[in-house]
């Protein structure tokens, strides 16, 4: 079985290099050829989820001790899970999208690569290996980013890049700081592996909070997160992905595998950089709130979203303890599909209609039904409704912290309250204008509008039907959950 971690990984990598040399002259041969690829891809991570194998496989010796080596645990398999189910959905949105774009064979050149990236961060069995797939997960999305090639998706690229850089390059000075007085080996052990009565303490706090905000970088803390929002110019299927799967949740999953995976809470529980790295991730989410309301670009609200929701993933990694680990990891499942969903919606709106701005969209839902039911479902779970996923996670992180106490787990409380309310005021408001339009407003040159083909439709009756079952029988997930987040897988 451990054969598979290297197909899941590699294939789509291959794949994806490859796919120029075809020089595809039928759009539906490459879809064919790209959808094969990820669609094999994901069969074997379901595969490798189902028999897990129990060893690791090492593919590349840089010293005695240091490796690249893949392995599969319960924390990679959440995150592998979840990116397997959203790829393919992705990739049949791109289908169609990216025929307004043009430069279709770099595109799914890079679009495919990244997936096998992003599975090579989550099967990561150290620090090493994982800084790789991380760095290269930059190289790869950069050419995303700015695939548009006009002058903003060029400078959002660079900043872009700028940024992951600079986070990269903290992130691997507190990976050093672990190699030289922590462990050669940087294999990841469920505790960690840096002994809490350390005569180094001190500094082994200064290199995780060096590791905490340079991974946090892709997860958009405060005040690194402005590269997010500029990165929305690059095609919808990339933002979708950016702010929902890949970069964004890469970042956040890298913070819990050096919280508790490297350092470990017994060394890091109680001190100062938990509370520094906790009051960030409670600040973002108060931030990212308020301005996704002052925000009236739909796709940049979306995005100062998900600044705000990552947030809530590191506050329950901040946490320390199995109950916040549980929260932050159901949050990092049902925020990629409520978050995919409603990327899809704004690309599908911009696609058919060619507004962008949340004040058009208003009267606009009798006109593109699908599109606006899932927006309006995926809104509902994102403001965390009962009965849908955005209540669970959101119900899991406040008790982990109500039942830690303290001031800063009281604020992150608050913070997520103040959230929800806020996340009402700017996603429901949108819908109520869009279905519900004041006398007088909406109406004026829809008539053309409607819904899109079955591409970029057939992703949204998925993601809603997985949106009702995550919200109604989610107790199987949350169980298994509570288990990787208490070490037992």
């Amino acid at each position: 079985m451990k054969i598979l971690m290297l197909i899941a990984v590699f294939l789509p990598i291959i794949a994806g290099a490859a796919l120029p040399l075809f020089k595809f002259k039928n759009r539906r041969h490459r879809e064919l050829y790209v959808l094969a690829a990820v669609c094999v891809t994901s069969v074997t991570v379901l595969t490798l989820l189902l028999n897990a194998p129990v060893s690791a496989l090492k593919l590349v010796s840089l010293t005695a001790t240091l490796h690249i080596t893949l392995r599969l645990d319960g924390l990679s398999g959440v995150f592998s899970g979840l990116v397997a189910f959203l790829w393919p959905l992705a990739s049949v949105y791109a289908f169609e999208y990216i025929k307004h774009e043009g430069g279709d064979d770099k595109f799914f050149a890079f679009y495919t690569v990244t997936y096998g990236v992003t599975l090579g961060i989550a099967m990561s069995a150290n620090l090493i290996t994982l800084y790789l797939f991380y760095e290269l997960l930059t190289l790869v999305t950069l050419p995303l980013v700015t695939h548009s090639g006009d002058r903003r998706s060029v400078r959002a690229g660079i900043k872009y890049l700028a940024y992951s850089i600079g986070g990269a390059a903290c992130a691997f000075a507190g990976m050093m700081i672990l190699y030289a007085y922590g462990s050669t080996s940087l294999d990841f052990v469920y505790g960690g592996f840096v002994s809490a009565d350390t005569q180094r303490r001190t500094l082994m706090l200064i290199a995780y909070l060096l590791c905490f905000f340079g991974f946090g970088v892709k997860a958009a803390i405060f005040p690194f997160h402005s590269w997010l929002p500029s990165a929305g110019v690059a095609p919808t299927p990339v933002t979708a992905l950016l702010h929902a799967v890949a970069v964004v949740k890469a970042g956040a999953f890298a913070i819990a595998r050096v919280t508790f995976y490297c350092f470990g809470v017994s060394l890091l529980y109680g001190t100062w950089a938990q509370g520094a790295a906790m009051g960030f991730a409670v600040l973002t989410i108060v931030f990212g709130s308020a301005m996704a309301l002052r925000e009236q670009h739909l796709k940049r609200r979306l995005a100062y979203s998900t600044v705000s929701n990552l947030s809530y993933i590191v506050f329950g990694v901040t946490l320390m303890t199995p109950a916040g680990l549980t929260g932050a990891l159901s949050h990092m499942v049902f925020h990629g599909v409520m978050k995919i969903t409603l990327f899809f919606c704004a690309g599908a709106i911009m696609y058919m209609t060619h507004r962008e701005f949340v004040p058009e969209l208003t009267g606009l839902g009798k006109y593109m039904p699908v599109t606006f039911a899932a927006f309006t479902l995926a809104s509902a779970a994102l403001v965390g409704v009962p009965l849908l996923p955005g209540f669970i996670s959101k119900w899991s992180l406040a008790t982990a912290a109500i039942a830690e106490g303290g001031a800063l787990p009281i604020a992150g409380v608050a913070a997520l309250l103040i959230s929800a309310v806020l996340t009402a005021a700017y996603l429901l408001t949108t819908v109520v204008n869009a279905f519900f339009p004041p006398a007088g407003q909406g109406g004026h040159g829809l008539e053309l509008a409607k819904d899109p083909n079955m591409y970029m439709k057939l992703p949204f009756f998925v993601l809603m039907l997985a949106m009702l079952a995550l919200g109604m029988g989610s107790g199987g997930l949350m169980e298994l959950l509570s288990r990787v987040a208490a070490g037992a897988i």
